[in-house]
């Protein structure tokens, strides 16, 4: 009999603790968004920061962005292309709880990113790089499950997976 109830228990637990982005995460995340991504300069900061943490783990990337000065994340033209690119994920978090809004816009990222051809290995890096930028933002409010569990949701779709 104890061995069940630490089974039914052990069960619960794991349950509880595995992290989907569901509604409820969906909001957390749009909240915590909302704060780490901010406005004007720490906006740009924030996208500063993010794209050292990119370009320090996979320092090949930087050949995708040439044509937007990939070489100096300072320049102003680099800063605008990172800005713009986190536009685009400032929209699919914000569409979160928006199902079909959600899906139309993360279908125009897709083929933005087939056109460029990058490659799939760049979204974990994306997502590394927001699990070290992030927490700096947000501090202990920062929940790394669940950044996981809805980042894959918005990369799985540009992907096209």
């Amino acid at each position: 009999m104890k061995t069940a109830v630490v089974l039914i228990f052990a069960a619960c637990v794991a349950v509880a603790c595995a992290t989907e982005c569901d509604t409820l995460t969906r909001l957390k995340i749009k909240a915590q968004w909302s704060r780490a991504y901010s406005s004007g300069s720490d906006r740009e900061h924030f996208a500063q920061a993010l794209w050292r943490a990119i370009f320090a783990q996979a320092p090949e990337a930087r050949s995708l962005f040439t044509r937007v000065g990939g070489d100096d994340t300072t320049s102003p033209k680099f800063i605008a292309h990172a800005e713009r690119v986190l536009a685009g994920l400032d929209i699919a978090i914000n569409m979160l709880d928006q199902p079909e809004a959600l899906k139309a816009e993360l279908d125009h990222l897709h083929k933005q990113h087939v056109e460029r051809h990058i490659p799939d290995s760049y979204f974990t890096v994306f997502r590394s790089a927001l699990g070290h930028v992030l927490p700096a933002q947000l501090g202990r409010c920062y929940d790394r499950e669940a950044w996981k569990a809805c980042y894959n949701v918005i990369a799985d779709a540009i992907r096209g997976h």
